[in-house]
């Protein structure tokens, strides 16, 4: 009795350690990471996981002593007191390994009473105490959240490059239920801020998608919008100098194109858009995987050029990366960041001097969310002109 009632206990430590282990490794390596490229990183989440995880360990270290002796104290007892009475001298837990131990000859208890079970072997019992770990199951499902733009918003976790779970966010045009037999293509659209999608950030992306699409300048195309990683304050500075941790992957490829009506992955069909604080991340992506997206939209964004231009120069040779640069006509500091980052490009190496980079400098209007709304749409229009028509 006393090893199946600490066996749960013991699992639950032990899964709990494995899991801040992990976590802290994770961290750790981001950091590591973040510090090559002089990026400032917290280390706190880090020793938090860190100290849990020892914390566990101890408590591991407990638990296997306590399931240990209280078996051995068990059935030790059992052997001695075969004929002890249901409250004996060993007590309540000395009465349990009597009734399954102390068992006489004929296979009866002393004192009468039905027989009790025969005797399980120690294999056994610990093979029936710990349960079988089951595989973690893939959510592909995705259910509907809202209806912005005139489209339909759904959610689903799907599993990230670490094997942990994160939320995705896939935008449907209105196309897409009018015509059930039509493929579109697809567009990433990167965050900034860890653990949130970039519609969180942006709103009203929906509806300049939307707006593109009825001024009959844009095509339709779905927007797939996955969590930011959780590795920095901020994903998109670490991804500039990092292109590998950009928030899309294999796995939400694959998903993506088996749950909706896409087109195949591939630079004929796939983009990537950032806004904002989500500008670069859309620029690294770009310019990092022109095997991979077809055109890449950046907007009013701040970018590292030295970084881009290297991540540029290291990219597939296979490929022109295509980027599009816009800022409001109003904003004198993106407009320069973006004339820099092409001049940059312009005399980089390999894909990098290969890029064609577009710069947009006419968006204006009487407010910043109009201007805003603007640009979007002039992203939206970039990026399906760029990528193959819904066939």
């Amino acid at each position: 009795m006393v090893r199946s009632l600490l066996v749960v206990p013991l699992l639950a430590a032990a899964g709990g350690g494995v899991w801040l282990a992990r976590g802290a490794l994770l961290r750790w390596r981001d950091l590591r990471a973040a510090e090559t490229y002089e990026l400032a990183g917290e280390h706190r989440p880090m020793l938090v996981r860190a100290a849990g995880a020892m914390v566990c360990g101890v408590c591991v270290t407990v638990l296997t002593l306590l399931t240990a002796l209280g078996t051995f104290g068990a059935l030790s007892g059992g052997r001695a007191d075969g004929s002890a009475g249901p409250y004996g001298s060993g007590g309540p837990y000395g009465s349990a390994a009597g009734r399954f131990d102390g068992v006489e000859a004929g296979g009866a208890r002393p004192g009468g009473g039905r027989p009790a079970a025969p005797p399980a072997q120690a294999g056994d019992a610990a093979d029936a105490a710990v349960p079988m770990p089951s595989p973690a199951p893939v959510v592909s499902r995705f259910d509907s959240v809202g209806h912005p733009g005139g489209g339909e918003l759904l959610q689903s976790a799907v599993p990230g490059p670490d094997g942990h779970p994160r939320n995705v966010r896939v935008w449907l045009p209105a196309q897409y239920a009018k015509d059930p037999g039509a493929r579109f293509p697809v567009v990433v659209m990167h965050a900034a801020t860890p653990r949130k999608t970039a519609d969180a950030e942006v709103p009203d992306v929906f509806e300049g998608l939307a707006s593109a699409v009825q001024s009959a300048k844009g095509k339709p195309f779905i927007l797939v919008a996955p969590e930011a990683p959780n590795g920095t304050a901020h994903p998109c500075e670490l991804v500039a100098a990092a292109p590998m941790a950009v928030a899309d992957d294999a796995a939400l490829r694959t998903t993506i194109a088996a749950t909706f009506r896409t087109l195949p992955p591939g630079p004929a069909a796939w983009g990537t858009l950032g806004v904002e604080d989500g500008a670069p991340c859309a620029a690294a992506a770009g310019l990092a995987r022109p095997d991979l997206y077809g055109a890449a939209a950046a907007v009013s964004g701040r970018y590292d050029a030295a970084a881009l231009v290297r991540t540029g120069a290291e990219a597939p040779a296979t490929g022109t990366p295509r980027l599009l640069l816009a800022a409001g006509k109003a904003d004198s500091a993106g407009l320069d960041a973006a004339r820099k980052l092409q001049s940059a490009l312009r005399a980089g190496t390999g894909a990098a001097a290969r890029a064609e980079v577009r710069i947009s400098d006419n968006a204006t209007d009487y407010s910043a969310e109009r201007i805003r709304l603007r640009l979007v749409r002039q992203a939206a229009q970039y990026l399906g002109e760029a990528l193959g028509k819904a066939s």
